[in-house]
């Protein structure tokens, strides 16, 4: 999850997550980034395959905003 210039939330998948930032943050990533930055990284989740990442993405973006604060300050 990173948190974004606009203080909004972005949540996605990949098998490397340095890289992906690094797309986001040129503008080589997800359009969601041309209206906004990406700041920091502030929450990761190991352990799924493609399947089980795809549905914990979709799970998160469910969730409401104060949902997905709290997920960030407890530790894993």
């Amino acid at each position: 999850m990173i948190l974004c210039s606009d203080n909004s939330l972005y949540t996605g998948i990949t098998t490397d997550v340095a890289r992906r930032f690094q797309q986001h943050a040129t503008q080589k990533g997800a359009k969601y980034f041309r209206s906004c930055q990406p700041l920091e990284l502030v929450f990761v989740e190991d352990g799924h395959n493609r399947s089980s990442a795809s549905q914990r993405e979709a799970k998160i973006k469910a969730m409401k905003r104060d949902e997905k604060l709290q997920m960030i300050k407890t530790p894993s």
